[in-house]
């Protein structure tokens, strides 16, 4: 029987990448995508997903799937889903590429607060909640936890991006928890984060891991970089 992936991400070009590289591995996966809200057109990355062709991103094996982030009735009912179409969730990839909103702080709206808080970071408490209790159930899966840490440097008129480091910040510290606490679990925890913006290698080295690495792999941070690919 071919495994059971569920991809959840940040909608960018890393998330279409890793969606890319799991359409090259099983006749069928479930996805669901995050929109950036704060992307602009014309950006480089903004457009993420959308600028995807379907082959790219292997749509003939794409169940799409639909999550509201802030809702604990929706991480709910997105892992029942991702089960009821797969059978059973074996690997959970959580791909977090942080949005860039470059303002000054006292033209942040509380819209723009709570978005962030409710879409990048609140969401993925939730759903690790739910998939972990999954994974108990079955005694078996894979949570991998995959960052992006590119793009937060301040611009040309060095307005620096208030929300992209924070974001990050938040999905590393939680991983890190998961990681730490991980030894005693049945399933298994990992992390990946690239510098890099190499999308497409960075993709294809976290299906090599899951692939290869099996318990080695598990418990560790693996970082993929210009000069070689680091654990740590």
């Amino acid at each position: 029987m071919t495994r059971g992936i569920l991809i959840a991400g940040i909608e960018s070009s890393l998330s279409a990448a890793v969606a890319a590289e799991a359409g090259k591995r099983v006749d069928q996966y479930t996805a669901v995508f995050i929109p950036n809200r704060f992307a602009s057109p014309g950006r480089e990355g903004s457009a993420g997903l959308s600028a995807q062709s379907p082959s790219e991103l292997g749509s003939s094996a794409l169940i799409p799937l639909a999550w509201n982030p802030g809702s604990p009735i929706s991480a709910r009912t997105l892992v029942l889903a991702a089960e009821n179409r797969l059978e059973h969730i074996d690997q959970a990839l959580l791909v977090c590429s942080p949005p860039v909103l470059r303002r000054q702080v006292e033209d942040i709206s509380p819209a723009d607060i709570e978005i962030v808080v409710n879409e990048y970071i609140k969401g993925w408490f939730l759903l690790v909640k739910e998939l972990t209790a999954a994974f108990k159930v079955r005694n078996a899966g894979t949570l991998a936890l995959v960052l992006s840490d590119t793009g937060f440097g301040p611009d040309k008129n060095d307005t620096a991006d208030l929300m992209g480091p924070s974001v990050a910040a938040s999905f590393r510290s939680f991983a890190q928890g998961l990681i730490a606490s991980s030894a005693s679990k049945p399933y298994q925890t990992l992390a990946f984060s690239s510098e890099t913006g190499e999308d497409a290698e960075f993709a294809a080295f976290i299906f090599k891991t899951l692939d290869e690495g099996g318990k080695r792999a598990a418990g560790k941070w693996h970082k993929y970089g210009k000069f070689g690919i680091f654990g740590r």
